[in-house]
């Protein structure tokens, strides 16, 4: 058994994360900001004999983050930097106050938690980092400027991070995934999109060469197998889960 902090673990992909690690046997410590959704996944959870544990917390705060962290045992295995925002805009259009909200939560985020998760780990004689990133880091895509300076700066992170720890035993590595299903992708189109939900759906979901969207357990599979001891040689990578979006560009 595992001990596995997940940030942004309520909800997306964090929560297909969260429910992944406690199905099989982990202690999760999922942490988050909305309270009211953590704490029904908490119940859930538990009355299905899991052991898991809600922490309130804003990645963007380290004072937040340490009052969570705090909560969790003096020895950690893994931790998953999931927590993210997105952002839809260029450069011409982009407020001063969006870009450093998303560099805050995005950035700062990854930061604020691998830093007071890595006493735990060192105290663990090693373990795994795994970080949120995008496909929107390594290619360009149309009005999505402070989102992918935030995941550029994440995979960077990440290379340095694997750098540095890898005499600890501490293994980094990151996910860049494609479209994703998410309550975010259909909260966008009904936003957006009214009375065309549909339509744009199917037209997001064609711009993968696969034909469709990820599911979130797709890549909390992922994410399980990078925690796992089987990829005990595997650190400074960058995973991209696409359907073939980075590699079968038409």
């Amino acid at each position: 058994m595992k001990n596995v902090v997940i940030t942004g673990g309520a909800s997306g992909i964090g929560l297909a994360i969260t429910r992944l690690f406690a199905r099989n046997g982990h202690h999760v410590f999922f942490l988050d900001y909305n309270v009211t959704t953590g704490i029904e996944v908490e119940r859930e959870l538990m009355e299905s004999g899991h052991k898991v544990k809600f922490l309130e917390a804003d990645v963007s705060s380290m004072e937040s983050v340490a009052k969570a962290f705090a909560s969790t045992p003096p020895t950690l295995d893994v931790l998953v930097n999931n927590a993210g925002i997105s952002h839809i805009g260029n450069l011409e259009n982009t407020a001063e106050s969006d870009f450093e909200r998303l560099f805050q939560v995005n950035v700062k985020g990854v930061f604020t938690c691998s830093q007071l998760a890595l006493p735990k780990l060192k105290a663990n004689k090693g373990g795994a980092i795994i970080n949120m990133c995008s496909v929107a880091a390594t290619i360009g895509l149309p009005d999505r400027f402070a989102y992918s300076m935030t995941k550029g700066a994440v995979m960077s992170m990440t290379l340095s991070m694997a750098r540095d720890l890898v005499a600890d035993n501490i293994r980094c590595n990151c996910i860049s995934p494609g479209r994703v299903h998410t309550p975010f992708v259909d909260g966008f189109l009904a936003k957006n999109y009214p009375g065309q939900e549909k339509e744009m759906f199917a037209k997001l979901a064609a711009t993968q060469p696969i034909g469709r969207m990820g599911t979130p357990e797709e890549i909390a599979g992922m994410v399980y197998y990078l925690a796992s001891d089987q990829a005990s040689f595997i650190t400074g990578s960058n995973y991209n889960i696409d359907g073939g979006f980075m590699g079968l560009k038409m």
